[in-house]
């Protein structure tokens, strides 16, 4: 959590420590808040408690972390890629997953439970006539995230008492964060032509982002121009990785884990690999596990895993050398699968980064890279980056500067500022492109379905605040009974304007968005199709609205994408 004092005549932007509890009835201001929510059992009660608030039977940060590595059915972790999962009711208690879970709650829950203590500990420490609710707020979410995860977000900041935030993108606030540091000087490091990658390898998803540099006035000006797709592979997946390597090492030791065992070992795995990963890490750390037989010493299973085996391993595995034409293996899927994240199927973050540049290939090729997230701090993983994108005769320079942990928090204070005219703004709007799906009138025919046209709703770049009606269009609106609207999106659809109308689409070219399942009410009009006319709210804080109105303008309905009832 960073801030700006814009009262300032030159502000400067601070990181805020975040008091949380390290240990039972210990509590640390520390600079960050690891996303994690331990569940507590009745055994742990008064040990949770915090200075403004006490009878905790739960605890956010450092403590849920390490404690959930020893009780791994009780911790809550990835609540932010859950909730970009379309493929579940991110509102229903389905966290933490698994089996033998005493106590669940839900994505939205547990996100809003991160931000109310971030609320609660600035008011606590900070806010003294300046409670954090009433201050100017931005949250940041993946680049990738889309319309109904960007509403989930706002709605999850309401319920923690934050009201609507700003919403900012992670890659974009990685660069806000990078002019910040370089000051009046970022341009002696850019030149007009330049396109940044922004390569953010989060905890659990990476981001890719091009922002190209152009001049306007004798001006120089940054436009992000290209998003990636959500690819769930990032800091998980690399626990997950170290952690079968060190089942291994046991298993050579006549020690085999069980399943308990070893969603422990991952989250022993997370925090060796910080350790041993970190500016100043280690040679090597110890890794335990807790023991299922009396028999064990000490209750624990122990082992030592070398920064050399941890760095060669990550390497190799997760940052290969492929060349420009790779793409990610995506592997033959089981019929039946256990509920879940859906993972990328191919690790390989390299693939992955190829697909991207050969899919946004218009936007231009990459002069400088900008890397984020705090897998990115150690060199050996930047340096392979780095020798790939050379190696596909790419001449890219890496930017420097930025505090890898602190960048994004940093970055969002710093376009508070850029918003008040305070400071350099990225230009891009819309990330996606977004259509709504209409239903094809056509004579009913046995065993196929009417076909679903697209619609324009949300052209790429589309700036947040933008209102606008879909020009020369009517439509059939189903009111008075339960109804399905489809909404779709595109990464890679650039030229479409507000208004175009797709005959035919697959999924490689749009992807199918959750759908929304409501009734829109209307008296005496129960089952009617009702003609209406479409236009599209972006709203300032990054959500999508669209409102269906009568010929008339007698009725209005507002469907926002990502909430699960429409208001009428």
């Amino acid at each position: 959590m960073a801030c700006a004092d814009t009262t300032g005549a030159a502000p400067s932007i601070d990181v805020v420590a975040v008091p949380q509890i390290v240990a039972p009835s210990e509590v640390e201001a520390r600079e960050l808040l690891p996303s994690f929510l331990y569940l507590a059992d009745a055994a742990e009660s008064g040990t949770l408690d915090l200075p403004w608030a006490g009878g905790r039977d739960f605890a956010v940060g450092a403590f849920a972390q390490s404690r959930g590595a020893e009780v791994p059915s009780r911790l809550v972790s990835s609540a932010k890629s859950w909730l970009c999962h379309a493929g579940v009711d991110r509102a229903a208690a389905i966290l933490p997953a698994g089996d033998d879970v005493p106590r669940r709650i839900s994505p939205i829950d547990a996100t809003a439970a991160y931000l109310a203590h971030l609320r609660e500990a600035w008011n606590a420490t900070v806010g003294a006539g300046a409670r954090l609710e009433e201050q100017e707020l931005y949250l940041t979410v993946p680049a990738s995230f889309d319309a109904a995860a960007r509403e989930l977000t706002v709605r999850a900041a309401r319920e923690a008492g934050l009201g609507d935030a700003v919403l900012l993108e992670e890659p974009q606030a990685a660069c806000y964060a990078w002019i910040a540091a370089a000051g009046d000087g970022w341009r002696r490091h850019v030149r007009v032509g330049d396109v940044i990658l922004v390569c953010d390898v989060g905890g659990g998803t990476t981001d890719f982002s091009l922002i190209a540099v152009s001049e306007e006035q004798g001006e120089l000006v940054l436009r992000r121009v290209a998003v990636g797709d959500h690819i769930l592979l990032g800091g998980d997946n690399m626990d997950l990785a170290l952690a079968y390597r060190m089942r291994e090492t046991f298993a050579a030791k006549g020690a085999q884990l069980d399943q308990w065992q070893l969603r422990g070992l991952v989250h022993a795995c997370r925090g060796a690999k910080e350790t041993l990963l970190g500016a100043r890490g280690p040679a090597k750390t110890p890794i335990a596990v807790l023991g299922r037989s009396r028999r064990v010493v000490g209750g624990a299973l122990k082992a030592d895993l070398s920064r050399d085996d941890a760095e060669h391993f990550l390497v190799d595995g997760f940052f290969p050398v492929v060349d420009a034409t790779t793409r990610p293996q995506h592997g033959r899927r089981t019929g039946l699968q256990e509920i879940g994240l859906p993972y990328a199927a191919d690790p390989r973050l390299t693939a992955h980064l190829a697909e991207f540049l050969l899919r946004h290939r218009e936007a231009g090729a990459p002069t400088a890279v900008l890397f984020n997230g705090g897998i990115m701090k150690a060199d050996a993983l930047r340096e392979r980056m780095l020798q790939v994108l050379r190696g596909w005769d790419l001449d890219v320079r890496e930017l420097q500067g930025i505090h890898l942990d602190q960048a994004v928090a940093r970055g969002a204070a710093y376009y508070g500022l850029a918003r008040r005219g305070r400071g350099i703004r990225i230009r891009g709007g819309a990330a996606r492109a977004y259509y709504v799906g209409v239903e094809t009138a056509m004579p009913a025919v046995p065993g196929v379905p009417p076909p679903l046209k697209a619609i324009c709703v949300v052209p790429h770049g589309m700036e947040e605040g933008t209102e606008a009606q879909i020009p020369g269009q009517e439509f059939g609106l189903v009111v008075g009974e339960p109804a399905e609207f489809r909404m779709l999106g595109s990464s890679t659809r650039t030229g479409d304007a507000l208004g175009t109308v797709l005959e035919a689409w697959d999924a490689g070219d749009l992807e199918e968005l959750s759908p929304m399942e409501t009734t829109l009410e209307w008296p005496d009009h129960e089952g009617a199709l009702v003609p209406v006319r479409l236009s599209v709210h972006l709203t300032e804080i990054g959500t999508l609205e669209l409102w269906c109105s009568t010929r008339d303008d007698s009725q209005r309905w507002k469907l926002e994408f990502g909430v699960r009832a429409a208001a009428s």
